[in-house]
């Protein structure tokens, strides 16, 4: 599974309540992502286009266990690349179809605006714009195919181990 995109660069500590802020949990779901780090950097979900990636430092997801990574696929974000990465939050974006890799350097490697190229069946990641390349551990399979059936409940529903009406 290879994806390419613009890089939006974010520090460290990105948490989940940045990603999805508590007030609006009781807004419609597709009005959400309106407000996906809008208290760090306002106004940014309506710059990001579909298939843009997020580069971010350590500590990426940590906080509440709230889906926040629907925030992010709903703006269109293709994946997010960091340097390290909470389990928590790893295990709920590929639950909800959303790739995530870590990697130590990774936030020094892009400038934001810069095009970056992942494999993550490889693990590869490419800077288009300098060519420099480096190698985080790669998904595994499985979790690959989760996340290219959309998510782990569109997978069990095709596998047969949930009904449709699930």
């Amino acid at each position: 599974m290879k994806l390419k995109g613009k890089v939006w660069i974010f520090g460290d500590n990105i948490n989940t309540d940045l990603m999805s802020p508590g007030h609006v949990k009781t807004l419609p779901e597709e009005e959400q992502a309106k407000y996906c780090m809008d208290a760090n950097r306002p106004g940014w979900s309506k710059e990001v286009k579909r298939g843009d990636i997020l580069v971010a430092g350590r500590n990426f997801g940590c906080g509440s266990s709230r889906p926040a990574a629907k925030a992010l696929l709903s703006l269109g974000l293709s994946c997010a690349l960091a340097e390290s990465v909470t389990g928590l939050f790893l295990r709920n974006a590929i639950n909800l179809g959303f790739p995530v890799l870590s990697l130590d350097g990774i936030s020094k490697m892009f400038q934001e605006g810069d095009t970056a190229e992942v494999d993550f069946d490889t693990g590869q990641i490419k800077n288009m714009r300098t060519g420099e390349m480096r190698s985080a551990k790669p998904l595994p399979p499985a979790l690959i195919k989760i996340v290219e059936s959309g998510g782990i409940i569109p997978q069990l529903k095709t596998e047969g181990y949930l009904k449709d009406t699930y």
